[in-house]
């Protein structure tokens, strides 16, 4: 037996902005990543340098966009899933990563693939933390939301 769905029709009404800011946005990152694949396209079995630099590059973005719509400055409802789930979710993409990975394994490049499989998300996880680190030293001191330029918190 299933529940009765309690959710009203403007509950849903409400989200659709919501849904359509993170598809657009979406779109928007996805095309922009695959103009990058044109640009700089990938040798096979060479390293993926473009989803690597993609990733690291929106994961620093991303970094960015947290901070100065979390602690910076107050933010129009929609720019996080338009920004962040959408643009920067689109732009972004892990399961390239797995498939290059897989790529790279198939065609017993052993060594670039262990190298690519550890790189990406030390890279990434490095990127999103120096951004964060960066924005919040060049805020204004006093930022809104809780912490100054230094990343102490606000008194």
């Amino acid at each position: 037996m299933t529940a009765p769905n309690t959710e009203s029709a403007a509950v849903r009404r409400g989200r659709a902005p919501v849904v359509v800011a993170v598809s657009l946005g979406g779109g928007t990152g996805a095309a922009a990543r695959y103009a990058a694949s044109l640009w700089w396209p990938t040798q096979t079995g060479g390293f993926p340098w473009t989803t690597f630099w993609v990733n690291v590059a929106g994961c620093a973005l991303i970094g960015v966009l947290m901070v100065v719509v979390t602690e910076v400055r107050d933010a129009h409802r929609l720019v996080r899933p338009f920004l962040g789930t959408g643009v920067l979710g689109g732009f972004t993409t892990f399961s390239t990563y797995a498939v290059d990975l897989r790529q790279l394994l198939a065609a017993e490049q052993v060594r670039t693939g262990l190298l690519y499989l550890a790189a990406t998300p030390l890279a990434a996880l490095a990127a999103v933390w120096l951004a964060t680190w960066a924005t919040r030293r060049v805020s204004p001191h006093g930022t809104r939301g809780g912490t100054d330029a230094k990343g102490e918190g606000a008194s």
